[in-house]
């Protein structure tokens, strides 16, 4: 599955720099980050989602 997100510039400097500092690609960073996230059981998992769907409402409500 292919997925698509758009990080503000600062987020993009921070995976890159992150990214760089571990000697991987940033794609492959954020694969990892994912990757551990849905990892977690599943109420860390839930208590996570609710809160990234809470913080971008708004966004979300623009985009549909």
């Amino acid at each position: 599955m292919r997925i698509s997100i758009e990080l503000s510039e600062e987020q993009a400097e921070r995976l890159r720099s992150a990214a760089e500092r571990l000697g991987v690609r940033p794609e492959d960073l954020a694969r990892a980050g994912v990757a551990d996230l849905l990892r977690r059981p599943d109420e860390d998992f839930q208590r996570a989602a609710e809160h990234v769907l809470r913080k971008n409402e708004r966004l979300y409500e623009r985009l549909g």
